[in-house]
């Protein structure tokens, strides 16, 4: 269970990115590189123009936006996706991040509620899961503030990842930063090696990372996360204002077909928001990958919504690829998704492979090298 790259590392080519620690509050495994939206916007945007990504996995997009001070949105089914790109846009700073954390502490001064099970005991010390546990109960009983959000994030970023050699940065045994570790492997792992969870200074871990990700930061957030299907049109009615149709770029990365293991990888951090203490095998509100012209016309469905709340001749640019166990043509998945949707394709631009970044498809595809990607652009028509 070794661990991974954030993805936090930009292109050489990129300018203007003096600061960007906030982007790697916490590693997800489906995160495109800043650059990429960064690149497009600075390039094309317009002061005050509103930038939407209605799949927004980590909040990357919206960061890049944050940076470039430009308002924007972002849509999520996933709780953990929210709870990062909402940490992408919140104003606060170190001192109050830490400030909630100890008045969090002082209202929950004993956890109601602690996992039990073999997993829960190979995994984290048993002072650590305490604490961790008054964190997790403070927070979802009230996680209103920008500094509370932050904290949120911080934690989800500590919650599992490698022991590090000279100091531990995470609250628990050894684990991969992106995967959360499935209990039978994981218990199996421990014991065969006798690694034992071991005690961790929780708040001098929050400490350190808030300083670290909110520390430089100097540019303001605007704009709101959304936690929704972007296929559903509830969603959109919960814009905030002047963002309904405003929308002056989209700029995303759909999930590539037949990745649809996003819940069950990321069990713990889901269990910290507020879900069950267990593994949930399954994919309910996702996006449906029994074949490519299904997944394409789920995704089509996306972009009409999505048109509904742009400008007249609003740009949509989006990265897309495959995985190896897939034999579909993601290019043909591409021209079926924009099919009938107002959208015209003006250009497909060579975006390599995910091995340069460590994106989409090598991280969910173990495989010896990933496919090629490609950036689409395409012109809100109506």
């Amino acid at each position: 269970m070794n661990g991974e790259a954030d993805g936090t590392v930009l292109d050489n080519t990129t300018e203007g990115l003096a600061h960007t620690a906030l982007n790697g509050i916490a590693p997800y495994f489906t995160m495109f590189p800043l650059s990429f939206p960064y690149a497009i916007l600075k390039e094309r945007a317009r002061e005050g123009e509103w930038v939407l990504d209605p799949f927004c996995g980590r909040g990357t997009t919206n960061y890049a936006a944050r940076l470039l001070g430009l308002p924007s949105v972002g849509i999520d089914s996933s709780p953990v996706a929210v709870a990062l790109s909402e940490a992408k846009l919140v104003n606060t700073t170190p001192e109050r991040v830490i400030r909630a954390a100890e008045e969090i502490l002082e209202e929950v001064p004993v956890p109601a509620e602690v996992p039990e099970g073999e997993f829960w005991e190979w995994a984290f010390d048993t002072e650590v899961l305490a604490v961790v546990c008054r964190l997790r109960e403070g927070l979802l009983a009230n996680c209103r503030s920008h500094a509370r959000k932050a904290l949120r994030a911080l934690l989800l970023g500590a919650l599992h990842g490698p022991r590090g050699k000279t100091k531990r940065t995470y609250f628990s045994n050894q684990c991969q930063r992106t995967y959360a570790p499935k209990p039978n492997y994981a218990v199996t792992f421990w014991k065969r090696r006798d690694l034992r969870p071991e005690p961790v200074d929780v708040l001098g871990i929050i400490r350190e990372r808030a300083d670290r990700y909110f520390g430089g930061e100097r540019t303001r957030g605007r704009g709101k996360i959304l936690r929704g299907d972007s296929r559903e049109e509830a969603v959109y009615r919960r814009f905030p204002a002047g963002a309904s149709g405003a929308i002056r770029w989209v700029v995303t990365s759909p999930p590539y077909y037949g990745m649809n293991t996003y819940l069950p990888d990321q069990w713990l951090r889901l269990w910290f928001l507020g879900g069950a203490p267990e593994v949930a095998y399954g994919a309910e509100g996702q996006i449906r990958h029994s074949s490519p012209g299904e997944f394409a016309a789920q995704i089509r469905r996306v972009w009409m919504r999505v048109g509904q709340v742009c400008a007249p001749g609003a740009q949509l640019v989006f990265r897309f690829g495959g995985i190896r166990s897939r034999k579909a043509d993601p290019l043909e998945i591409v021209r079926l998704s924009l099919e009938g949707t107002g959208w015209r394709l003006t250009e497909l631009r060579p975006a390599g492979t995910a091995d340069a970044g460590r994106r989409q498809a090598l991280h969910i595809a173990r495989t010896d090298r990933a496919k090629e990607e490609t950036d689409v652009f395409a012109r809100w028509e109506g």
